[in-house]
């Protein structure tokens, strides 16, 4: 694929765009005039259900070929209209890795996978296509692993280069950095930098995370309610902070903290805004630090604390295609009591799914023993056990098996006999802010309604012990915050509430103790506060502080800041006088 700069003119023009869903009570796009020009890198953002995925999949053909509905206007990529052409015509001009890019990987091995598309075309050259695509994307060295032995970020890398090994002039990446520890999210946009400015790829990417917009796109798309807002280079979408917050998108936190202690200037890194800062305080604003209490960073870890749940020299492994045993939890003893809001972090592949499943009775550990409740869980069916943990999956919508969120939520402790099940399962519905939906199928819900649904699901239970995979992926800001804000609010309910997340802002704002898994084994169990100022533990796990906490830790503040607020706290505005 060669490089240069690309031809002048739009890759892209959408005229008109309206679509509807089979069923849907209104348009999911509305009226859409959109054009994108060649070598652009634009960031798709807005609320969920915006239609940003919408729209991006008629950039391909999915929309109106394989999500049929009502159709209207017209979509013209590479000079190409997509209603006259198919989805496998245009794969060779748009290429889309998808949200959930794991079920885009179906052959055995990795160079497998980055010819299937070449091979199945028939194109004589799809042994160097394929070489070229791995190259392109950092990843000749896995070539011939398995699929199933990589990580999330190694294999969001290889969906990229699988669509990448038919040289299309655009490439669109639904939500990068979901699913993928920090690093491996910064890895997937460096490459994704490359492809655009070595090789004149047009990059679309859907985001709802500020801080990857302002540092790698070139250009912010705003859709609402089916429609764009504006389309406007990413400094001047940036100064439309307010705007952007409506919704659903707040100001990277960079932003936000500058604006708060009244240092002008639009950063696009953390590195600006540091510069902002201190050429803020050279230029003569004297700003003093501000008064502040002082902030616990060692949790309550009294041992008269009741155990909710206990590890100890646990191992665990799965095996593999030729027999052999892939160890996965390693020699790992914790104790989790009663009060603890515990966030658990790691790298893709650290074991924190499997350490959940092993804490919730679902695993049984190969070594070792787990305790709930003081009830080891290898004398108790994982059914029984999951009266005292509750594990919800990363993926929402596997745990909605009925007609109705209403069902779903009465499931459990219906099967229990539990007294008065209709008025329980009132009370928590509107706990979570969903009796308006609570006869809607939960698979038909946005995002963030899904994910409370679970949390739903999960207070039926009554466990004393709440675990939680990934329960801000993929959600806008607002229906993240919604979502930290009811973990808060869970402590009178349940016992000890476990997150595993790779959403630094959670365990900043949520967590008062930290877990950090690297190759199955916890080599650090600490605060935030202390965790990210550790550079050493974060390296190796693959963990970057949020924003706000990088430019603390570039200007030397103590304590160190873990939001906006606590940020804002370490500056106050001179007194009258001061510069005289």
């Amino acid at each position: 694929m060669s490089g240069g700069i690309p031809p002048a003119g739009p890759v892209i023009e959408a005229t008109a765009l309206s679509f509807r869903y089979p069923g849907a009570g209104s348009d999911t796009l509305r009226d859409v005039d959109v054009r994108i020009e060649r070598g652009d890198f634009v960031a798709v953002v807005g609320g969920n259900g915006s239609g940003k995925t919408t729209l991006c999949k008629t950039f391909n053909g999915l929309v109106p070929h394989y999500w049929s509905g009502e159709f209207a206007g017209e979509v013209r990529v590479g000079g190409v209209d997509t209603w006259e052409s198919s989805v496998a015509e245009l794969s060779s001009v748009v290429g889309y890795v998808y949200q959930d890019f794991q079920n885009q990987l179906v052959r055995p091995t990795v160079r497998d996978e980055v010819a299937f598309g070449p091979v199945n075309f028939g194109l004589a050259d799809h042994a160097e296509r394929t070489a070229e695509a791995l190259r392109m994307v950092g990843i000749e060295h896995l070539a011939d692993r398995f699929v199933w032995q990589l990580s999330g970020g190694q294999a969001h890398l290889v969906a990229l280069a699988s669509v990448l090994a038919l040289r299309p002039e655009v490439v669109v990446v639904d939500e990068p950095v979901a699913e993928l520890d920090p690093a491996a999210a910064v890895e997937i946009y460096e490459r994704l930098t490359d492809l655009n400015r070595d090789h004149g790829i047009t990059v679309v990417t859907i985001e709802h995370h500020a801080e990857f917009v302002a540092r790698y796109a070139r250009s912010v798309l705003l859709m609402s309610d089916g429609a764009p807002v504006w389309h406007l280079p990413t400094a001047q979408a940036l100064g439309r902070a307010g705007e952007l917050a409506r919704h659903g998108i707040p100001a990277p936190q960079v932003v936000d903290g500058l604006r708060r202690i009244g240092v002008t200037g639009v950063p696009l890194s953390v590195a600006d805004a540091a510069t902002l800062v201190r050429a803020d305080q050279d230029g003569g604003v004297v700003r003093r630090a501000a008064p502040r209490a002082d902030v616990p960073d060692d949790p309550a870890r009294e041992p008269d604390r009741r155990a909710v749940a206990v590890a100890r020299e646990v191992g665990h492994g799965f095996r593999d295609v030729g027999g052999g045993l892939r160890p996965v939890i390693d020699d790992l003893s914790v104790t989790l009591r009663e009060g603890d809001r515990v966030a658990l972090v790691g790298g893709n592949g650290a074991g924190k799914t499997t350490l959940m499943r092993l804490l919730a009775g679902i695993h049984v550990p190969r070594v070792g023993t787990v305790e709930l409740d003081g009830v080891d869980t290898r004398t108790q069916r994982a059914g029984r056990l999951s009266e005292r943990a509750a594990y919800l999956a990363q993926q929402p919508e596997r745990m909605f098996l009925k007609a109705s969120v209403r069902e779903d939520v009465a499931l459990f402790p219906a099967g229990r006999h539990v007294p008065d099940v209709d008025a329980l399962v009132d009370r928590i519905l509107d706990r979570v802010r969903l009796t308006e939906h609570a006869d809607r199928d939960g698979r038909t819900l946005s995002g963030g309604q899904q994910r409370r649904a679970t949390l739903a699901i999960g207070l039926a239970m009554r466990p004393a012990l709440l675990l939680l995979d990934e329960p801000t992926a993929s959600l806008d800001v607002s229906s993240r915050d919604d979502v930290i804000a009811m973990l808060a609010d869970l402590a009178e309910d349940i016992a000890c509430t476990v997150v595993a997340t790779h959403d630094m802002h959670l365990v900043a704002e949520w967590a008062t103790r930290v877990l950090v898994l690297d190759g199955g084994r916890v080599v650090a169990d600490t605060t935030p506060r202390v965790l990210f100022a550790e550079p050493d533990v974060l390296a190796p796990a693959h963990l970057v502080p949020p924003q706000i906490t990088q430019l603390g830790l570039e200007l030397g503040l103590d304590p160190l800041p873990l939001t906006v607020e606590e940020f804002a706290a370490h500056y106050a505005p001179a007194p009258l006088g001061a510069l005289t």
